[in-house]
């Protein structure tokens, strides 16, 4: 155990000092296995560990949902999705930050990452609010928490990843976001109306879309729909798999980007050069992670994790809440995929033991993933929106994420202690 800790005491400190998360947990990794077994064992041992990891046939959806969002930024869905939610819900007090949030949902839903949704709707959203006089608070806040709904509402990066670690159904995972995600939009909808009702000045209502102009606009925004419904309907109905789903998604974004006139050969070429630096860059992460987890394990980290919990007689939600407080912890310093990569082989060895349903736990993480995306100091999102918002401070966007933090923590404890929330559809699929 002492030396699982010592590891973890260096991991830290490199990272603080600016060393990249993925070389740093290779490094500490191998330099740990090699002082418990040896160091030509570690050598022979991460070799194989590599390319045992290399060649999981269900890491290839990885790439092709990364590869599907790129397309999906080609194809300019998020305007379209922007201009629905807006019709409906822009005339409300705080109406372009609801709409926000909607098309934040909208577009995660065809994206999978949470860095790519609040990029792209901060290109779309903010200059609207802006041209409203929109407080700085509430127009960043909105967008930066709109922004982590990416993470969680299905195809989700975070989710396929989180699979693999713990060998679970990634369609079931898939299908388990869905409500969660929903719950996710309402309350930061809510949340917008009570901000907005308080302080009136922050979010001026926008212009009222007649009618016919609304179901015109819901319209446009058929091919999200189609996509979306497609490639969940067909996991659902196990038409095909995940992987194979991956696939069709990056084809059918492609054929949108194709038909809407958005995709030229340059275009293409961005998109796959894009699409393959995020892939590197997840692998060479996932590869530290695998390294540094498997010096963790051969120093017996987790068996003695399991054994003190034993020994604690705490209540099994007791534990969970420990292990949350500890991603809540974690997340102000690790980036989202870094710590799930991290630390789930850690956990969910404890949490299936107490009797917890993985598929539930995998929500639960993802969620709590989520938060660290806005939590300072590190906060992805917000510095992400920082480079949209230069003139903005990072004192104010975090400032405008205090109430959709909030509503974080209320939806983490409805999922937590409802967990029909996030199974109820996955029951459905035997």
């Amino acid at each position: 155990m002492l030396i699982s800790l010592i590891g973890f005491a260096v991991l830290l400190v490199i990272c603080f000092a600016g060393f990249p998360l993925g070389w740093a947990m290779v490094l500490i990794g191998f330099g740990g296995f090699g002082i418990v077994r040896g160091f030509d064992p570690a050598f022979a041992t991460i070799g194989q560990l590599v390319l045992d990891f290399s060649m999981n046939y269900h890491f290839s959806t990885l790439p092709l949902f990364i590869l599907m969002g790129a397309f999906v930024y080609r194809a300019a869905l998020a305007e379209d999705m922007y201009d629905a939610a807006y019709a409906w819900l822009g005339h409300f007090r705080g109406g372009l930050a609801m709409t926000t949030v909607a098309a934040c949902g909208g577009f995660a839903a065809v994206s999978g990452s949470s860095a790519a949704t609040a990029a792209t709707m901060a290109k779309v959203a903010l200059p609207s609010m802006r041209r409203f006089n929109y407080d700085d608070r509430l127009a960043a806040g909105s967008v930066a928490a709109g922004g982590t709904i990416g993470i969680l509402i299905p195809p989700s990066i975070a989710l396929i990843i989180y699979g693999i670690l713990v060998e679970e159904d990634i369609g079931k995972l898939f299908i388990a976001g869905v409500a969660p995600g929903i719950l996710t939009i309402i309350l930061y909808i809510a949340v917008i109306r009570i901000v907005t009702l308080v302080k009136k000045d922050w979010g001026p209502p926008g212009e009222r879309t007649p009618w016919l102009e609304r179901f015109k606009a819901l319209g446009k925004v058929w091919g999200i729909v189609l996509l979306f419904l497609f490639i969940l309907g067909g996991i659902y109905a196990g038409i095909f798999t995940p992987s194979e789903a991956g696939g069709i998604g990056a084809a059918g974004a492609l054929a949108f980007a194709i038909v809407r006139k958005k995709m030229t050969w340059v275009e293409f070429y961005k998109s796959l050069v894009e699409a393959g630096k995020t892939t590197v860059f997840v692998f060479t992460v996932a590869y530290g992670a695998i390294i540094f987890s498997n010096f963790i394990n051969i120093a017996g980290m987790p068996d003695d994790i399991l054994d003190f919990v034993n020994d604690l007689n705490v209540p099994p939600m007791g534990v969970i809440f420990a292990i949350l407080v500890i991603y809540v912890m974690l997340g102000a310093v690790f980036e989202g995929i870094g710590m799930i990569l991290l630390t789930v082989p850690i956990f969910f060895p404890v949490v299936q033991s107490l009797g917890f349903d993985l598929i539930w736990f995998g929500i639960v993480v993802i969620m709590v993933t989520e938060i660290s995306l806005i939590t300072p100091p590190v906060g992805m999102n917000v510095f992400v929106l920082k480079t949209m918002l230069p003139d903005v401070s990072l004192w104010t966007i975090f400032r405008g994420i205090g109430p959709f933090f909030c509503a974080d923590l209320v939806r983490l404890g409805l999922v937590v202690m409802f967990p029909q929330i996030a199974l109820f559809l996955p029951a459905f699929m035997g």
